[in-house]
């Protein structure tokens, strides 16, 4: 039996328990969104978009629900709960107003005849979502592929169920088909048998490495087009003229926004030698003006992690990068709380040999290098198995694309951490995954590009 449990962080407490479907339940589950897919097929896109305008007011209306839910599932402030309800609305609102437009025919130039292409759904998805930003990771799939006419079936993160149900609930009861979201708690085993259903006909992952390989391969086996957003051990690159307060500003929340416990947060953070001491010292005033408690209390700046095993696991990597080398230049004081705190730490000293050097290390950890000019800082950004995210801090925005050019990213913020809207893709290359979600590019993730052209004239 694979449990999903809502347990707050903050106190430990269990306060709800889901348990796996039954295959009964599974087929129906399918049955009902792949049903809704072929009743899409014969409607156009203009009429799901003025339903997501209700699903965004929806998220606005319900926001202290939602807000309170996630904050005490996985620990994030209140605040930063709000601002994902928010942002979450605004995508919708985004897909609302611009997704019927991108779903229209594109012509083609040719000489052969009249040519277009079609941008057609291509059937129920399967969306895998993870527990760091629980409405936003299902939204960013969800909002595109019900403009496009793909239902959407959700298999959240093991520790955000109520959350799930919860979403489930609000898109139905906002005016949704039902079928447009619809809400599973399978086992791995049962995951398995979803991808490989022929009413299957996408999967979108967001989470982890290990979970990728298993999704993807599973896909893969079944001719299933999937689409991966990974981990990532992001990149921060400081250049020598940097402006210090854009420099304090970025620093202020990169590596402690959502607990550190971001795919694209600002994990190694790689400055050239004349500003070193300045983002060291910067980083510490950060971490050690946090205040440790209650996420649900608004003077509350250092919640506690997501769970106790991620907390025991981010312990344990960075034990094994210490064993090996590595100085801790700056640690948070002890918390006297039983929840899951992991305290805020800077690591220094960092070389290739060391274990943490090549991992994404989820939580509020600072990796900080030096290194002697900005050739090296690019070197050691690239110098990694994952591209998902980077950022470049430089006075000299021309410059700075430049280099931004030379990293091996899906995304560049210049002057910035990381960032995401409606409008923008996100995703990365590497082990960081392919394909792109939000915008344009994620818009068509799952669209059949549909030729047609029209060759009567060639034939006469």
């Amino acid at each position: 039996m694979s449990r999903y449990q809502s347990i707050n962080p903050y106190n430990n407490e269990n306060f709800a328990n889901f348990d796996n479907p039954t295959a009964e339940r599974i087929d129906e589950t399918i049955n009902l969104a792949y049903s809704l897919y072929k009743k899409w097929r014969h409607e156009e896109p203009a009429s799901r978009a003025a339903i997501l305008s209700k699903i965004a007011a929806a998220f606005r209306e319900h926001e202290d629900e939602m807000a309170k839910m996630m904050t005490l599932e996985m620990g994030k402030l209140l605040s930063e709960s709000r601002e994902e309800v928010e942002l979450c609305a605004n995508i919708c609102d985004y897909y609302s107003k611009n997704g019927a437009n991108m779903l229209k025919p594109e012509p083609l130039k040719t000489d052969l005849g009249n040519a277009y292409y079609l941008k057609q759904a291509t059937g129920v998805v399967l969306a895998c979502e993870p527990w760091n930003f629980p409405l936003y990771q299902v939204i960013r799939v969800f909002a595109p592929n019900f403009v496009v006419g793909n239902p959407i079936i959700l298999k959240h993160a093991h520790n955000v169920p109520s959350s799930a149900k919860l979403i489930e609930r609000i898109i139905k009861r906002a005016g949704a088909p039902e079928g447009s979201l619809l809400n599973l708690y399978p086992s791995y085993d049962q995951l398995a048998q979803i991808i490989q259903d022929p009413r299957i006909q996408g999967v979108a992952l967001t989470g982890s490495e290990r979970g990728g390989v298993a999704v993807a391969e599973e896909a893969g086996k079944n001719l299933k087009k999937s689409t991966m957003e990974l981990g990532g051990n992001d990149a921060l690159i400081v250049l020598d003229d940097a402006d210090p307060q854009v420099l304090r500003n970025v620093l202020r929340d990169a590596r402690t926004y959502n607990d550190g416990q971001v795919c694209t947060s600002s994990k190694r953070i790689i400055v050239v030698k004349s500003r070193y001491d300045e983002v060291l010292h910067e980083l510490k005033n950060v971490f050690s003006s946090l205040k440790a408690g209650d996420p649900l209390e608004t003077d509350t700046t250092l919640p506690p992690m997501n769970s106790q095993r991620a907390k025991e696991k981010l312990a344990a990597q960075v034990q094994k990068g210490i064993d090996a080398g590595a100085k801790v230049f700056y640690q948070y004081p002890e918390i006297d709380s039983k929840g899951a705190f992991f305290r805020p730490m800077i690591l220094t000293n960092i070389d290739q040999k060391n274990p943490i050097y090549n991992k994404e290390l989820f939580g509020p950890v600072a990796e900080v290098y030096c290194v002697d000019d900005e050739d090296q800082a690019i070197a050691l950004a690239n110098d990694s198995s994952y591209g998902l995210g980077s950022s470049v801090i430089s006075s000299d925005i021309k410059h700075a694309q430049e280099v931004a050019a030379k990293i091996e990213t899906g995304m560049t913020v210049i002057n910035g951490r990381w960032i995401t809207s409606g409008e923008l893709p996100f995703g990365g290359v590497k082990k960081s995954g392919y394909g792109r979600e939000l915008g344009k590019l994620g818009m068509m993730a799952f669209v059949n590009e549909h030729l047609v052209i029209d060759v009567t004239e060639n034939n006469k």
